[in-house]
């Protein structure tokens, strides 16, 4: 139960970042509004650090954490510039299924083979993610462009490591991980833009949505190291990466991205696979 709930706050706390993210991307470009947002949650982690203490993180538990970082910075480029060539309702929800599928290979090598009621849940939050990303064509749609499908199908494979990463980094401490892993990031972000001699300006109306990101995205690494804490790494995963449920209600409200039958099927089936978890 607690880890389930530890979940969802992750999915929740995530796709408000991600959307917020994916908003301010499009006008400032991913790769600084990725740096940005990463040094932003960096700091936000620092003040956090007088008030948890916690012992000096072992070797196994930095790399770990260096490895998560890395791999979350290509995850999070590759998701905000799908959505730089389409719909954020699309883009993100695509990253997902990818992003559950491998932690949950991962799960049965690091934790065993899942329940019966669990795989049923898992599949049914599969089935969930893929349904969110359905859009009907119309006369007014946006083409699906391949870009888009490229970059959100590596956003996926990206997250679904990171997922396993984390989960191995944060066993033991929670602030060490996720300060570790922002500073990881920022060095490979920073260093792009540094030695492609891109610009590191961000006009001043792009400072709300990109503190939001970082805001909602620190939150989500906690609670999904705390989910990991209480919980096998498959249930964990696969009800974070329900993220996509929050971006798309979002963009519905937000943006006025209209939404289809079988997209609110799909997130009907994902409160489903929730309460199943939640029961297993």
């Amino acid at each position: 139960m607690i880890s389930a709930l530890f979940g969802l706050g992750a999915a929740l706390s995530w796709g408000t970042g991600d959307f917020a993210g994916g908003i301010a991307s499009r006008k400032v470009g991913p790769y600084r509004a990725v740096f940005v947002t990463e040094t932003l949650s960096f700091l936000l982690i620092l003040l956090i650090l007088p008030f948890k203490a916690e012992a000096f993180p072992a070797i196994h538990t930095i790399l770990w954490s260096v490895g998560s970082g890395i791999f979350s910075t290509f995850g999070l480029l590759s998701l905000f510039i799908a959505m730089q060539h389409g719909r954020i309702s699309i883009a993100a929800p695509i990253s997902a299924v990818l992003a559950a599928i491998v932690p949950v290979v991962a799960g049965i090598f690091i934790d065993g083979f899942p329940r019966g009621i669990l795989i049923i849940a898992f599949a049914l939050a599969l089935v969930a993610v893929t349904l969110i990303s359905k859009e009907k064509e119309t006369a007014d749609s946006v083409p699906i462009s391949k870009k888009l499908i490229t970059f959100a199908l590596l956003s996926g494979t990206s997250f679904g490591v990171y997922f396993v990463m984390m989960n191995r980094a944060g066993q033991n401490a929670i602030i060490a991980p996720m300060l570790i892993g922002r500073f990881a990031a920022m060095l490979v972000t920073g260093s792009y833009l540094l030695f492609g001699r891109k610009s590191f300006h961000i006009e001043a109306g792009n400072w709300f949505p990109l503190f939001l990101s970082a805001l909602f995205g620190t939150g989500g690494n906690a609670f999904y190291i705390l989910a990991g804490q209480s919980g096998r790494l498959d249930i964990t995963a696969v009800l974070s990466s329900l993220y996509p449920g929050m971006t798309v209600i979002l963009a519905w409200l937000i943006l006025k991205e209209r939404l289809q039958f079988s997209q609110w099927v799909g997130i009907l089936l994902a409160l489903v696979a929730i309460a199943l978890i939640t029961l297993a």
